[in-house]
């Protein structure tokens, strides 16, 4: 075990996504549309109390204290007052404590949809929730944004390792704010990831009828039609892992107030719920969908970055680095002694291979089967040079070199 000396400093702690998105100052009152801030408040459970018809609403907090607050929200710009009356309120939100105060400045900041999901869990000592709780709570919402992110790109019952890549590259975008009391809300910015929103709303409530058609009627064919809608294996996983040790579960979608409900969405619906009851039937469809996913055919071109047989002959096993013609990072193949032969060679030269053959779905999608035509792809001096720069710095290459140079010996 080693010990961190207690004079060096520590690293600084990566702020929380929603700390850099927002600064904590508040908007500028010309930037806020007021129809816009009364529909945030309104989301977010304050309520209307009055104030000149026409001109302003009187808006107080959730809650047994709400009244001890109220805000000032004009209905329009009419009024010579106006920005008067937004940027009091606009500061009143940034110095209130309240969480729904913070989410609503966030989302003026950032034009998102919020998605939000709930764990009906039996709270601890004193009402305080767990960290293994909380935990379990971010985790489940983490895997099912990107199940909504795969499907984006792909309609399939099961992704494996297909698309996984971009997929959690487009997540950098979504800011997610604390779990609190079972509670957690994710901001989809809309410039950048709406159809993510739009797909994860669809593929809920197309869980929910499979889930019900099946209870009712026994038929799991309901599933097969909600692969269209962004249902996958992945999908149901991650509804498992956040109904799992609850009494309950609900998501919700809340599209954003300046963009306007999308095309083919409800505006206003109810979150969609998920009991313990639910779980058999959710781990049926995983199951389901993961055998049913076909193999695909491919033809991939990839940088070997490691070679292993257990003799100096016979056939190897050899890992690629995929460059084109799969949505995967890495596959590993079988090779005959000629074809092994070949991959180490291109390798030592700094030559990426193509290779044809079956993208297994057993494994994920990380293997190929039925290997052939196996041959060096001739490239440039620069782009070779590129290729061996970056598997150089691979943490495998070290590896590497050592099985091939024990093949090529032993040849």
């Amino acid at each position: 075990m080693t010990h961190r000396p207690t004079e060096e400093r520590l690293r600084p702690v990566r702020p929380h996504p929603v700390d850099a998105a927002w600064s904590g100052r508040p908007p500028e009152p010309g930037d806020v549309d007021p129809a816009v801030l009364a529909a945030l408040l309104h989301r977010h459970g304050w309520q209307r109390r009055g104030g000149a018809a026409g001109r302003y609403g009187r808006w107080t907090p959730p809650g047994p204290g709400g009244s001890a607050m109220s805000l000032l929200v004009p209905e329009s710009r009419a009024f010579p007052d106006s920005d008067d009356l937004l940027g009091d309120a606009l500061l009143a939100l940034s110095r209130s404590p309240m969480p729904s105060a913070r989410e609503i400045l966030l989302s003026l900041a950032v034009p998102s949809d919020e998605i939000r999901w709930w764990r009906d869990v039996p709270a601890g000592p004193g009402g305080a929730a767990t960290w293994a709780v909380e935990e379990q709570l971010r985790i489940a919402a983490r895997r099912m944004l990107l199940a909504g992110a795969l499907a984006t790109h792909a309609r399939a019952g099961y992704h494996g390792a297909r698309h996984r890549r971009t997929a959690a590259a487009s997540l950098e975008h979504v800011l997610v704010g604390p779990a609190e009391d079972g509670r957690l809300s994710a901001f989809v910015p809309v410039a950048t990831d709406r159809p993510l929103a739009v797909r994860l709303h669809q593929a809920l409530y197309a869980a929910r009828e499979a889930i019900d058609y099946q209870r009712a009627t026994g038929g799991m064919h309901a599933f097969d039609g909600a692969v269209e809608a962004g249902v996958s294996h992945e999908l149901t996983e991650a509804i498992v892992a956040l109904v799992r040790g609850t009494e309950g579960a609900r998501i919700a979608v809340e599209w954003d107030p300046a963009a306007g409900v999308p095309e083919g969405c409800a505006g206003s619906a109810e979150p969609v719920e998920f009991s313990p009851g639910d779980l058999p039937v959710l781990r049926q469809a995983g199951a389901r969908y993961r055998r049913g996913e076909p193999s695909v055919p491919v033809r991939i071109t990839g940088a070997v970055v490691r070679l292993r047989r257990s003799g100096p002959r016979g056939e190897g096993t050899v890992r690629l680095r995929v460059l084109a013609g799969a949505e995967v990072p890495h596959v590993k193949i079988t090779l005959d002694e000629e074809a092994y032969r070949v991959a180490g060679h291109a390798h030592l030269v700094g030559l990426p291979v193509r290779v044809h053959g079956q993208l297994e779905s057993r494994g994920g999608f990380r293997r190929l089967t039925g290997a052939h035509g196996v041959a060096p792809v001739q490239v440039d001096d620069a782009e070779r040079d590129r290729l061996m720069k970056s598997l150089q710095e691979n943490s495998e290459m070290a590896a590497f070199f050592e099985e091939a140079c024990a093949a090529e010996c032993g040849d």
